[in-house]
């Protein structure tokens, strides 16, 4: 019959550990502790690894500016300072799972140019990534739709009509659909955008999928801009407005007075400036 000894021996040999060398004794409930909780930390490391790869794996495909973060925003007004309220708001509710599962949620973020839409939305994404591992995609709607009259040229050889396919298919499935620039220079979208959008957001609905839709219209001009049936589409969602107001944050663009060499300044840039 093995000795304790030779259990414990076998057990380590069993785990790739070491046997202790001086042959010290150690009683087999301490020992098979000590190797759980090695175990335990290895297999912690290893999903934190697998994690942190998963994440990467989603802010790759997202498309989003990477320095859209809470962190890079200026809270310097009445408007951000509430639209980052309620978007903080948006993102703890995800520990809810009920909230998950009771249906679609939207937010419309708008109002005026350069107010920090793009980057508070981008804000938004990146947090519930890195806390959630939510998907996101962060398209501008104008040249989605602009790839999507592209797709109707049956005669192309570039496979555009495919590639379109691909595309709807991703922004029917992705968790968190962010769609910028939303009916930008557009009074009204033809028909035919108006059906593909509407049915876009119904599908989503039905998924229980959330969605980000930013412009720059008033909601009575995003209205008449998208048509009653996509805003009929848009109404059903549990949806949240956040409407940003004052003049854009964004710093003009000057050229400064050409100095003795005739070279020209370069216009200053500021990297923590919101979109």
């Amino acid at each position: 019959m093995d000795r304790i000894t030779d259990k414990i021996a076998n057990l380590a040999k069993a785990l790739k550990k070491d046997v202790d060398p001086n042959g010290e004794y150690i009683d087999y409930k301490t020992l098979r502790k000590q190797y759980e909780v090695k175990a335990n930390e290895e297999v912690s490391q290893l999903q934190q690894r697998s994690k942190k790869a998963r994440v990467e794996a989603i802010h790759g495909r997202s498309d989003l500016n990477p320095k859209w973060t809470f962190a890079n925003l200026v809270e310097d007004s009445d408007d951000v300072i509430e639209a980052v309220s309620i978007a903080q708001s948006f993102i703890a509710a995800h520990d809810d799972a009920a909230w998950r599962q009771s249906g679609s949620h939207m937010m419309i973020f708008y109002g005026d140019y350069g107010r920090g839409k793009s980057h508070i939305a981008g804000a938004i994404a990146h947090q519930l990534i890195e806390q959630y591992e939510i998907s996101v995609l962060y398209r501008q709607l104008s040249t989605l739709l602009e790839m999507r009259n592209f797709s109707f040229d049956f005669s192309a050889t570039d496979n555009a009509s495919q590639r379109f396919r691909e595309i709807n298919q991703e922004l029917l499935d992705v968790d968190l659909l962010i769609l910028d620039e939303v009916c930008v220079n557009e009074s009204a979208l033809k028909k035919n955008a108006q059906s593909w959008f509407g049915n876009l957001l119904r599908q989503r609905l039905v998924s229980k999928k959330n969605c980000i839709l930013i412009t720059n219209h008033n909601l009575a001009e995003l209205e008449n801009a998208l048509g009653r049936y996509c805003f009929e589409s848009i109404k059903e969602y549990d949806t949240y407005k956040v409407r940003f107001q004052g003049p854009s944050r964004r710093e003009g663009l000057t050229i400064e007075q050409e100095d003795m060499q005739g070279s020209v300044a370069q216009p200053r840039y500021q990297p923590n400036q919101v979109r």
